[in-house]
């Protein structure tokens, strides 16, 4: 289930909690064995080792939990940077390793079955009823605390630097692959997953490879939507990113533009090199300005997650 970017609503028929900056797990839980799934169907249990003793702590034969993966910086908040250090690994032994040089914890916030039981037609309040008896908190897990006053938690949020809050319905069921207004998110920073669609060389040091990225997002989710182009990323990149890109940018080669249209005018690009749109970056950035594109963005890291055809502009 997919929250809808938007006001934030208030009143007695609304919880909050903060939108935690991470990846979207889903932990199958059957027999004593866990499974982790990422928001795109793809099997990442191999990832999180750190994850394998939450099944031993529930009080229960079978479960499916939805929730965050976040990893945190120095001062303390989550650093979807940091994750990227940890979500694209699958081999076992490379993943222990990085699991003691960047510890995740997985925010848990939904239960959607319980001992072969479908809980997604129950309501939110009751769903989370039931998730608090059965979930305490362990070593890398934790449940995603709600909060009553929405204004107070988004003013604690922008003061914090956190991502922003999500609201929801207490009497929502759970529509599984849906987005639904029954929950609202509010961004107190801009972010935005974006398509990456070509690459232009930088100068300097970076000569001959990547200096800044092309990217655009789809008008409607789904394949077959034309890439509308965005503009250009050119910050954010360490040098082990900028490496990795690179590999990836030689196996997306193309000659053909996938952007619709192509850039001209102001949006001219001369010497780009052309990608295959299957890449999706996540970006930050200051505003979207009045012709749709992106003001002083900045390059966060890629999303694993998350497939090409479904990224459309977030508000």
């Amino acid at each position: 289930m997919k929250a809808t970017s938007g006001p934030l609503p208030t009143g007695a028929d609304w919880t909050y909690e903060v939108k935690w900056d991470g990846m979207r797990i889903l932990a199958f839980v059957e027999g004593g064995r866990l499974r982790l799934q990422s928001y795109n169907e793809r099997d990442v249990t191999v990832s999180w080792p750190e994850l394998a003793g939450l099944p031993a702590t529930l009080p229960a034969t079978a479960a499916l939990l939805d929730g965050e993966v976040i990893a945190t910086g120095s001062d303390g908040r989550p650093s979807f940077g940091r994750l990227q250090q940890r979500m694209h690994v699958a081999n076992a032994s490379e993943a222990s390793r990085r699991a003691g040089e960047v510890p995740i914890t997985y925010v848990v916030f939904d239960l959607l079955h319980l001992d072969g039981h479908d809980l997604t037609e129950l309501a939110l309040t009751d769903r989370r009823r039931l998730l608090d008896q059965l979930v305490d908190p362990g070593p890398a897990w934790r449940l995603s605390p709600l909060h009553d006053d929405g204004p107070a938690l988004v003013a604690a949020t922008t003061e914090q630097g956190l991502e922003g809050v999500v609201a929801k319905r207490r009497r929502s069921l759970y529509d599984a692959g849906k987005r639904t207004r029954d929950w609202v998110k509010v961004k107190v920073r801009h972010r935005q997953e974006m398509v990456v669609g070509g690459w232009l060389s930088g100068e300097g040091v970076r000569a001959g490879r990547i200096g800044a990225l092309l990217v655009g997002y789809h008008e409607q989710a789904g394949d077959g939507s034309a890439l509308t182009f965005a503009g250009k990323v050119g910050t954010g990149f360490t040098e082990p990113e900028l490496e990795r890109l690179g590999r990836l940018a030689a196996d997306l080669a193309t000659d053909e533009c996938p952007f619709d249209p192509p850039p001209t005018g102001a949006d001219r690009v001369i010497g780009a090199h052309w990608l295959r749109p299957e890449l999706v970056a996540e970006l930050a950035f200051a505003e979207w300005t009045g012709d749709g594109r992106l003001r002083h963005p900045s390059y966060l890291g890629l999303r694993t997650d998350k497939e090409a055809s479904e990224v459309t502009r977030d508000g």
